[in-house]
């Protein structure tokens, strides 16, 4: 399990509009909310998703760059971004590759998801903040007061 202060995994991984989207283009400029959840489109990952949707522009305020990742391709992740207008980056990681290294896939029989579970990443590439409890209605706002407290240190 990855924890605080630790390098963050490196991947790349294809958006919902089938860019690429690398973790190391970060580096150095600003840090990145890592978010994982298991399923397009399914009530709780909607939740969450337009919690941060609705944060969006103050977390770009604070130089954050936000990041959702599911198991999902990237024509689901494309629909689920069109039906919410969800103005971030969905990371299709269809093979699981991305939430193994993150501690955050899970098997259901032969079903792969991703774990409910964030990272703040620092502009360093270390693991500045893990949540493994993750309540979608109240993350953002989590997520957001937790930035500001990182920032003030």
């Amino acid at each position: 399990m990855l924890e605080k202060k630790q390098i963050a995994p490196l991947f790349s991984s294809p958006n919902q509009d089938n860019n690429l989207i690398n973790l190391v283009d970060y580096k150095g400029k600003k840090n990145v909310v890592l978010y994982f959840y298991p399923k397009d489109d399914t009530p709780g990952c909607t939740t969450e998703a337009c919690e941060f949707r609705d944060d969006v522009f103050i977390l770009r305020r604070m130089g954050v760059a936000l990041l959702g990742v599911s198991t999902d391709d990237v024509k689901s992740h494309q629909e689920f971004a069109e039906k919410y207008h969800l103005p971030f980056s969905l990371l299709s990681d269809a093979g699981g590759e991305v939430a193994r290294q993150y501690g955050s896939l899970t098997n259901l029989g032969p079903l792969k998801f991703a774990k409910r579970h964030t990272f703040v990443i620092d502009p360093d590439g270390r693991i500045a903040k893990v949540y493994r409890d993750v309540q979608p209605k109240t993350h953002s706002d989590q997520v957001i007061a937790d930035l500001e407290a990182l920032r003030n240190q």
